[in-house]
This record gives structure tokens, C-alpha cells and sequence, in this order.
């Protein structure tokens, strides 16, 4: 069985961590090893943050090394840019929110956002989906929950069924949340099976 490398990026706030524990915990439920590594950063203060996760049948090592990530997950467009060189290239899928967190480099005027997004994730990968998800956990009523929406997208795409996904969220999230992500994740799974 191969080892599954998922990258997880986006900007301190946005629930990296939740989505890692999410992702974790329903590969532990499919029987595979897990190795799990995070870099908060200045996460507080608006910071990256990046979580590597891989699962397999025996996983080594949590780090995902350049060019090895089969799946990219992107809480915010510069932050999937960001991380763009650790995906394998040319196979690699890409799920990323189309949500701009402006930098405090580009807040103080010495960088401009990047206008060319959508064409570097296009020359990266040809599977990759940009969409609103905010604005789709918006609709189901907690915009918090955009990171489950993101998983949901990129559910299909990977090797777990969706009873494993289920009780991962029903275990890893606060009770009284549990039902809007659990409508958070099938709204981001219609997504991607549409």
C-alpha cells in the first residue's frame, strides 16, 4: 500500500490544525499508520501555518519533502502558492479556497498580492479546484467551518470511505459543532463528486 501525502496550508485561525486532526483521525479509522507534523509559526497573529500529514501502510517520517505531496490543501490562495513547489509535479491534486488574506508584507505596501494564482496552480497541476468554500460554509450556517468544506472537496480523492470521514468529525469536533461540519463536509464533497 502507498504512503498518502497530504499538505495542508493556510493562514493561523483559519482551522489547519482541526482539518490535520480530521484527516488523521479518519486514516487511523481506514487501519493505516499516521504521521502527522505542524509548524504554527506566528499562527496567532495571522501567521502560515502548514501541516504535513501521511498515511499509509508504515510511515516513517511526518515530513513531506518537495515534490512528494499528492495532495495540496489550501485555506487561502497566496499560502497554496506558497507551497506549490512540495507538490508532485504534473500529478499532484490541488484544492484550494479562493480567499485573499493579504500579508502583513503586502498590508504595508512592500509586495503586491499575486494576480497570477490561478495560472501557477493551472502549470503545477491539472487537477486542481478553486472555489469559495467560506462562502459555502457560510450558507450551512458556521463560516468557521470552510475548512471542513475544503476535506469535503478533496474526500473523494483520497482513500478513505466516507463513514471513516463521519465519525472523525463526530470525534475530533466540539459536540455542539458537529452537525453544521458535518453539513460543511457533505456541501464540499458535492463539490468534487458533481
Amino acid at each position: 500500500m502507498a504512503i498518502t501525502n497530504v499538505l495542508i496550508c493556510g493562514v493561523g485561525g483559519q482551522g489547519v490544525l482541526l482539518a490535520s486532526e480530521v484527516l488523521s483521525e479518519a486514516a487511523i479509522l481506514a487501519g493505516h499508520d499516521v504521521k502527522k507534523s505542524e509548524v504554527h509559526g506566528m499562527s496567532q497573529r495571522g501567521g502560515s501555518v502548514v501541516s504535513n500529514v501521511r498515511f499509509g501502510e508504515e510511515v516513517k517520517s511526518p515530513l513531506i519533502n518537495r515534490g512528494e505531496a499528492d495532495v495540496l490543501m489550501g485555506f487561502e490562495r497566496l499560502e497554496a502558492v506558497r507551497w506549490l513547489d512540495h507538490l508532485k509535479p504534473g500529478e499532484g491534486t490541488a484544492v484550494v479556497n479562493d480567499l485573499e488574506i493579504w500579508p502583513m508584507t503586502v498590508s504595508s505596501g512592500s509586495f503586491e498580492y499575486p494576480t497570477d494564482i490561478d495560472e501557477r496552480l493551472k502549470k503545477a497541476t491539472k487537477r486542481y479546484w478553486l472555489f469559495k468554500a467560506t462562502d459555502i460554509a457560510r450558507e450551512v450556517g458556521e463560516p468557521r467551518a470552510a475548512n471542513i468544506v475544503l476535506l469535503g472537496a478533496l474526500s473523494p480523492a483520497l482513500p478513505l470511505e466516507e463513514g471513516h470521514w463521519t465519525e472523525s468529525i463526530k470525534k475530533r469536533v466540539k459536540a455542539r459543532y458537529v452537525l453544521v461540519n458535518l453539513k460543511a463536509f457533505a456541501a464540499g464533497r458535492a463539490i468534487s463528486t458533481a
